[in-house]
């Protein structure tokens, strides 16, 4: 009995995988992507084929032999590659005020995730929020997350430390609708108002986001080498109710491979023990964010400065000075706003006259400047990302005084695919396009198969280029000849469409 229930499963499997075979019967396509190596998504190793498009979705893949078969455009993908387009798995930007996103589709991406490091819009009213977007002309799809401190300020919470059961009911009520319409909350624990959240805040909201089956992407507590493993014990705690993802994955001052593996052993221990816990990067060796980073806590608020500017300043200035030694001096801190823009702290406070400390507090302030700081290691990033569990992120924006907002997909292909070998083309497209899609839970796209919706790459490898620098981070990459985003062509030869076809990405 159990050899004939064996031959009748092998006799079905036989049959379904022949089944997805058989040539569709139908009179026409949109387009037809012909002569290309197929990168699908999984990992495998690329095959020839031809992929048949309808709408906005991928209806066929193989070679319909149907002589009279009308095909509405014809893609020659010869001696290139085809893949999905890439996911990026925390971004930045204003789909309000720069929907085109280009910076994005030239770097081969098709899909983006905002709402990042505990912001995201500022209304109680996601869904007529997400319905205003919708409605521009969006380059890229758009996938939403609920913002911690957002909700903090929508319930009138702000920087308190210790909330009441009210304000932690109205916080809950707040985030189960918005998710509805969201993929999962982020959280940025570094950050005002998040960094004054307390554990039992976290988990109460962490359960809301496990009955819903979302996830939480979190900007950890403290990303400094001997706090690291302490941030990633916290969010793992959160893991016990819901899934749990690092956001842009570093280790500042820490150095070398050995401590990268220490960080991953942590994770996958926490992964053994049952938490769905997992993590991205960005290929850059520099952070980005506002100069209140290196502020102390009790002073990072505009009123909170205003306060110890006047009682606490030597206190204050102490605190700055040290910080920014311990993450490598004023001279790898590079200011990316007015009037100091593309000047090093050390740099622009020689201009003043005055010591970095006091250039920090007397003229900048927490919200003066937003800056890339030089604090990563080559080494121990560098193996983070070549771990499976590890995804890709650019944590850009097109507006962005960083490189990686212009250049972080095309810089994995360029470096760590062409130019180092440490990762291979078919895994690297894997971690950007269905790993990425996977931590989302994002069922219809980031992998080449019927069904799927068309965001499609097409593309030589070699031609790859992350043009975009620290001096000059606005570049636009070069090398992704045609990108399709629901099965139309987007952007092509390096020119933006006028008609895009981005769309808002719903969860479920």
């Amino acid at each position: 009995m159990k050899k004939i229930t064996s031959f009748l499963i092998l006799v079905f499997v036989l049959f379904q995988f022949s089944s997805c075979k058989t040539e569709p019967t139908i009179s026409s396509v949109d387009i037809a992507i012909i002569n290309g190596k197929i990168l699908d998504g999984t990992g495998k190793k690329a095959f020839n084929s031809t992929i048949y498009i309808n709408g906005d979705s991928i209806i066929f893949i193989g070679n319909i032999k149907n002589p009279n078969l009308k095909i509405g455009k014809t893609i020659d993908a010869k001696g290139k590659f085809v893949s999905p387009g890439f996911i990026d798995l925390h971004a930045h930007g204003n789909p309000l005020k720069t929907p085109d996103f280009e910076n994005f589709l030239a770097m081969g991406v098709t899909s983006i995730v905002l709402g990042q490091d505990g912001s995201s819009a500022n209304v109680k009213d996601l869904k007529a929020y997400l319905n205003s977007v919708s409605q521009q002309n969006l380059g890229v799809n758009i996938m939403e997350f609920v913002g911690h401190g957002t909700l903090r300020n929508l319930a009138n919470i702000g920087v308190k430390r210790k909330i009441s059961a009210s304000e932690l009911e109205s916080l809950k009520s707040i985030l189960k609708e918005q998710l509805t319409y969201s993929f999962g909350l982020s959280t940025g624990l570094e950050y005002a108002p998040g960094l004054y959240a307390e554990e039992s805040e976290l988990m109460s909201l962490a359960k809301i986001v496990g009955e819903q089956d979302k996830i939480i992407m979190s900007h950890m507590r403290n990303e400094d080498d001997d706090e690291l493993i302490k941030s990633i014990t916290e969010l793992a705690k959160q893991g016990k109710h819901a899934r749990v993802h690092i956001a842009h994955l570093k280790s500042v001052y820490g150095k070398g491979a050995q401590r990268a593996n220490e960080i991953l052993d942590t994770i996958k221990q926490f992964r053994k023990s049952g938490v769905q816990l997992t993590a991205d990067v960005y290929p850059y060796m520099a952070s980005y964010t506002g100069i209140s980073i290196v502020f102390p806590d009790w002073s990072k608020t505009v009123k909170q400065f205003a306060i110890a500017k006047r009682d606490r300043k030597t206190a204050l200035e102490t605190f700055i000075r040290n910080k920014v030694n311990l993450r490598n001096g004023p001279e790898a801190t590079l200011l990316g706003s007015a009037p100091y823009i593309g000047k090093t702290l050390a740099e622009a406070a020689a201009s003043k006259n005055k010591p970095f400390e006091k250039f920090v507090v007397e003229d900048l302030g927490p919200q003066g400047s937003s800056a890339a700081y030089f604090v990563m290691n080559k080494e121990l990033q560098e193996t983070l990302i070549q771990d499976d569990l590890v995804g890709i992120c650019s944590d850009g924006s097109k507006t962005g005084f960083h490189p990686r907002g212009h250049g972080t997909f095309a810089k994995v292909i360029e470096n760590y695919v062409v130019q180092d070998s440490l990762i291979s083309l078919e895994k690297a497209v894997q971690k950007m396009t269905s790993y990425a899609a996977e931590i989302l839970q994002l069922k219809d796209r980031g992998v080449l198969q019927v069904g799927k919706k068309a965001d499609i790459l097409i593309f030589n490898p070699k031609n790859v280029k992350a043009t975009a620098t620290y001096v000059n981070p606005h570049q636009l990459a070069q090398g992704f000849d045609m990108v399709l985003v629901n099965g139309k062509v987007t952007r092509e030869n390096q020119q933006l469409k006028k008609v895009l076809s981005g769309k808002v990405l719903l969860p479920n």
